[in-house]
């Protein structure tokens, strides 16, 4: 029976994927890959909030009755597919909805992997090289779109993309003063002090805390990324937590990496990250 859901919200490439197969380690957790629950969330609000059946009835009581459909429709959605005390849900858009997700759950816990920004992008840019045999839905030579490194970092960082998407996210939890109640986590501090960061999990979390072996990762996670149009290894995981240097001003060019600097200072700043 689940006791309780916690919540994973981070930014790509950032190890969110490792995360969630270190946490499967524990056996009171079970994990998700990307899931959808936001999306059911978010369709029946969309319903509830449009629906003359619901506009019709006194409002304070359906608010309380929608309120429980989506607690206890969590619950009975996890409590289906798994018999662990813990869920891990992971989707980028837990940490911006808090907020909504607080009104029936009061006080989620959120954790979000960060990344320097400019190694999540060179990481899309090497996945889009080594994958030239596939068809990349970011670059179109009819109308020129995604032709050059510029413009394929200027796709990935719009808000309708994936990073741009996910830092605009960040951006508005900030603002919202979410993030005060979300716990971040440096990819690079997980791989370089993995126990430290995995204790401050745990601690965050207020679960016992659970001993993992960094150097033998299971890969417990599926997914098909072929059904977005991406490369199927986004979500393939190393075996092994460690550390890598970065390598991002040879692939994207020290002006795009200042360029990202510049434009996302606030990111930098917050993370304290360096140029």
């Amino acid at each position: 029976m689940v006791e309780q859901v916690f919540f994973q919200s981070s930014l790509p490439r950032s190890l969110s994927t490792l995360f969630q197969n270190i946490m499967a380690q524990n056996p009171d957790f079970y994990v998700t890959p990307t899931s959808g629950l936001l999306e059911l969330w978010v369709g029946a609000r969309a319903n509830y909030s449009t629906s003359p059946e619901f506009k019709a009835q006194d409002s304070d009581l359906m608010k309380k009755g929608f309120s429980g459909f989506c607690r206890e429709g969590m619950f009975g959605y996890f409590n289906a597919i798994t018999d662990k005390k813990y869920v891990m849900d992971k989707s980028r858009g837990h940490g911006v909805y808090s907020g909504f997700i607080n009104e029936f759950y009061p006080n989620p816990k959120v954790i979000c992997l960060v990344r320097n920004l400019k190694d999540v992008v060179a990481s899309y840019e090497k996945i889009y090289r080594k994958s030239q045999l596939n068809h990349d839905p970011i670059r179109n030579d009819s109308n020129g779109r995604g032709t050059t490194v510029h413009k394929r970092v200027d796709e990935w960082m719009n808000a309708q993309n994936t990073i741009g998407r996910a830092i605009e996210r960040i951006f508005e939890m900030t603002r919202l003063g979410y993030d005060s109640k979300v716990l971040f986590v440096k990819a690079e501090d997980l791989c370089l002090y993995p126990e430290n960061e995995m204790i401050r999990v745990y601690e965050y979390l207020g679960v016992p805390h659970y001993k993992h072996d960094f150097d033998n990762i299971e890969q417990i996670t599926t997914e098909d990324d072929n059904v977005y149009g991406l490369s199927a290894d986004l979500h393939t995981i190393r075996p092994k937590l460690e550390s890598k240097p970065s390598d991002a001003d040879s692939v994207l060019g020290k002006d795009i990496t200042d360029w990202l600097f510049t434009n996302y200072r606030w990111y930098y700043d917050k993370f304290n990250y360096k140029k």
